[in-house]
């Protein structure tokens, strides 16, 4: 019974109690290493970043554009080293002031007044003429990010590219008018000789000086054109505007394709509204040049026995025209050089036509000197519709 009253021994609950104390001092250096390793993979991270931001800045700072960056309330908050070269400015007279309150400095006036305009477009682009002592020429693009109500203003130095263009330019008007003289003068003696004025020519004779005739005319055609371009880029494309009726002139185009027509035996149709059509203000030679260039196209590419049709209506602030034929079309990837200089569409190189590429890219610029617009719809080997409309 002494036996069965004694005391149960205590060392398997002091075994027990050193046990977990370890476990716990284990999980404890297991949660402290977990820790560290956490601090260490966040300041390697942010080791990361921070490099990433440098490089990110220094690239932009070292920009060969000029970077300006607003906030969402017009404050500039960033602007890189160009800045200071583009505008002879320092950084720090613009930084952290809004965008309204430096206005008044002449470097940033324009580009200012263009951010204010310009508020609600996504893209805007402006070219911009400095004077004295900078004397440069930029280009200036103001993207507006939508997500964050910011801007930046990306300043591109263009000063050599429009010297370079004017210098081109110059040379193409010098180059033309040495030419047109000569050609005119070959173009008379041709007619001389073709009427049979300086004397008998054979038939044969007459056929092959009445190419060289054609080929001339040609050429003279083509001086004529670069001369008009060469006025347009050097903004001397002058407009006598009088108040007149578009179909008139129209009337007066048609009735100078009559051979074209004839030779490929195109039915032309000349539609209007009834009603009668609202005048319209423009400069008659120039707009004979855009009728005639859409017309000529028109009845160029047509296949042989197709069908033109003019339409002339009225909107309620505008008079449309459309010239429509049934012609081999333009190929869709070639859209957006369309109303570019030099430009022939793939198909009609193919078609060996007469074209000097220089036509739309006029007529467009006369369009628009009206404050008309221009554009088209067409499909290949089905048509072409080139529609302009001009104010009332």
């Amino acid at each position: 019974m002494a036996k069965d009253n004694k005391k149960p021994t205590v060392r398997p609950l002091l075994r027990h109690s050193t046990q977990q104390k370890d476990f716990l001092n284990k999980k404890k250096d297991e949660d402290w290493t977990s820790l560290l390793n956490i601090l260490e993979d966040a300041q390697r991270t942010r080791r990361k970043a921070e490099r990433e931001r440098d490089r990110t800045y220094n690239i932009i700072n070292n920009l060969t554009d000029g970077l300006i960056v607003l906030d969402n309330k017009d404050k500039i908050v960033f602007v890189n080293s160009k800045i200071e070269e583009l505008l002879n400015i320092k950084k720090i007279v613009i930084e952290g002031k809004n965008i309204k309150d430096i206005s008044e400095i002449p470097t940033l006036k324009e580009i200012v007044e263009s951010i204010v305009s310009k508020a609600g477009e996504k893209l805007f682009k402006k070219e911009i003429s400095l004077e004295k002592p900078n004397e440069k020429v930029l280009e200036a693009t103001i993207v507006n990010l939508v997500e964050t109500d910011e801007r930046v203003i990306i300043l591109h130095d263009i000063t050599r590219e429009k010297i370079v263009e004017k210098m081109k330019t110059e040379f193409v008007s010098i180059s033309a008018h040495q030419l047109r003289t000569p050609l005119s003068a070959i173009k008379w003696t041709l007619r001389m000789l073709i009427d049979g004025e300086i004397g008998e020519i054979t038939p044969e004779q007459k056929i092959f000086l009445e190419k060289t005739y054609k080929s001339n005319e040609r050429m003279i055609a083509l001086i004529k054109d670069l001369l008009n371009v060469t006025r347009i880029e050097e903004g001397r494309y002058l407009y006598n505007p009088i108040i007149t009726d578009l179909d008139e002139i129209i009337l007066k185009v048609i009735s100078s394709f009559p051979e074209q027509i004839k030779k490929k035996k195109i039915k032309l149709e000349f539609k209007k509204a009834e009603e009668r059509l609202p005048k319209v203000r423009v400069d008659i030679e120039k707009i004979t040049i855009a009728l005639q260039n859409l017309l000529g196209n028109a009845i160029r590419y047509s296949f042989p026995g197709g069908e033109v049709t003019i339409f002339l209506e009225s909107s309620e602030n505008e008079v449309i025209c459309s010239i429509k034929d049934e012609g081999v079309g333009i190929p869709k990837d070639q859209y957006n050089r369309i109303f570019t200089k030099f430009f022939r569409g793939a198909n009609v190189m193919r078609m060996e036509t007469e074209g000097t590429g220089l036509g739309l890219f006029i007529t467009k610029n006369i369009i628009d000197a009206h404050k008309g617009r221009i554009w088209f719809e067409s499909e290949e080997n089905k048509g072409t519709t080139f529609y302009f409309a001009l104010p009332i």
